[in-house]
């Protein structure tokens, strides 16, 4: 696990309660979750199936809210925020990484890659040039013209990643994303994850932005991949204990 000494808070929760059903038959989700994550930081989240990461990172990500309880997302507090500035924030400010890949099949993988941009009206010319270069960041510069079906597991996750960049956001929210691959690709996968909060080149991505790195929070069920991140926060019964 990292040492590095990081300062600026990204990601704020503060006492967040998430439940479905009522009565005797609620479940109790998340009950009082509290913790922060810094820019450049890389915050893995295990805890058995059914825990409550996902319910977590969805409500991080500004996806679902919680019942009580306060997020703040790169100094917004999510609970001010209409549909518009929820759509804004999760298109500019947040990346997100599914264990499914969510690529579109009939894009390459460079318009997959460009498809945020594209939402968020870039320039073109600009938008070619982002798109090389994050696929050149992640390893799939001579890809970039074949569509996810011509790409391995592994190759079809890096694009993800590379798309989750796009925007250059402040937080990046990895669900399972190693889920669907073998062991040594899901490994290469994190490290990656790792690389892009940690490379010195990844915090030139900010999109013309005078800003670090983002910050990764990744959930997990594989304990070999805990090691490469900064620290672990274990969700059991809905509370975070942190190792």
């Amino acid at each position: 696990m990292s040492s590095r000494v990081l300062t600026e808070t990204m990601v704020r929760v503060e006492g967040v309660h998430k439940s479905y059903g009522h009565g005797a038959a609620a479940v109790h989700a998340l009950r009082g979750v509290s913790f922060e994550v810094a820019r450049g930081e890389l915050v893995a989240l295990e805890g058995r199936s059914g825990s409550g990461k996902t319910t977590l990172l969805n409500i991080v990500g500004g996806l679902d809210v919680p019942d009580a309880g306060r997020v703040e997302v790169d100094g917004r507090d999510l609970a001010g925020l209409d549909e518009d500035g929820l759509l804004a924030l999760r298109r500019d400010r947040v990346g997100f990484v599914f264990q499914s890949f969510g690529l579109i099949p009939i894009l390459t993988a460079a318009e997959n890659v460009g498809v945020p941009m594209r939402l968020r009206r870039t320039d073109p010319h600009e938008r070619e040039e982002r798109v090389e270069l994050l696929l050149s960041l992640v390893g799939l510069a001579d890809h970039a013209a074949q569509r996810p079906g011509e790409l391995s597991g592994g190759q079809q996750q890096r694009v993800a990643i590379a798309r989750a960049l796009a925007n250059g956001p402040a937080l990046i929210v990895a669900d399972e994303p190693t889920g669907q691959l073998d062991a040594e690709t899901g490994h290469h996968v994190m490290e990656l994850l790792r690389a892009v909060v940690h490379s010195e080149r990844s915090a030139a991505l900010g999109f013309g932005r005078a800003e670090g790195p983002p910050c990764v929070l990744v959930a997990t069920h594989d304990a070999n991949l805990l090691d490469l991140a900064d620290r672990v926060l274990e969700l059991s019964d809905g509370e975070i204990v942190e190792r």
